[in-house]
């Protein structure tokens, strides 16, 4: 957050006052972000699904002080690169993290305790409910450790529904963060 306020906060200072200021984010609050400039209505959230490429989907998360017109904009963009929105309140997790961090830790936990192969689980998800990558796929697309983040981020606001599996910590811990590292729940060349 410390991060993301400094790069608002220096924006702020160089844009034109018409600017609207967006960031990708999947669970830090937009409200907090829009704080350290001087124009929180323009301000929103524009969370980019993964596979980005892919997924036709972009959360539009509209911050406490963000207005109809910023929001409009951000829908307009969107729109405008091919891409569905849907809105959601800043709240945690926003719409999506708040259901997928659950379902991919539930996959993670299943696959920790034996209830299936890591192969099997995906292949049930994506047969079964038709997403297009399972959860622990899913999770190696996104970082082992921006997952472990956004639920760690979760479990704070929300409590013990949220808690991170434990394979997850120690797959972190151990440096297997997905296809950014050449292995996750898979190994990737």
């Amino acid at each position: 957050m410390d991060i993301k306020q400094s790069v608002f906060e220096d924006l702020d200072a160089v844009c034109g006052p018409d600017t609207v200021l967006a960031s990708n984010t999947s669970t830090l609050s937009i409200t907090t972000i829009a704080s350290a400039t001087e124009r929180p209505e323009q301000v929103l959230g524009l969370h980019f699904m993964n596979p980005v490429p892919v997924m036709k989907g972009v959360e539009l998360v509209i911050g406490e002080k963000t207005s109809d017109e910023t929001v409009t904009l951000g829908r307009e963009f969107a729109h405008d690169i091919g891409k569905e929105t849907w809105e959601a309140d800043d709240k945690p997790g926003f719409v999506v993290n708040r259901v997928l961090m659950p379902w991919i830790n539930e996959g993670i936990r299943a696959y920790d305790e034996g209830v299936a192969d890591k192969a099997d689980i995906d292949r049930g998800l994506t047969l079964g409910t038709n997403v297009p990558m399972g959860p622990l796929e899913l999770a190696d697309h996104i970082g082992l450790d921006v997952v472990l983040d956004a639920s760690e981020t979760l479990y704070e606001e929300l409590g013990d529904r949220y808690k991170p599996a434990y394979l997850l910590k120690r797959k972190v811990a151990a440096g297997d963060l997905g296809k950014k590292s050449g292995k996750g729940f898979y190994d990737y060349d």
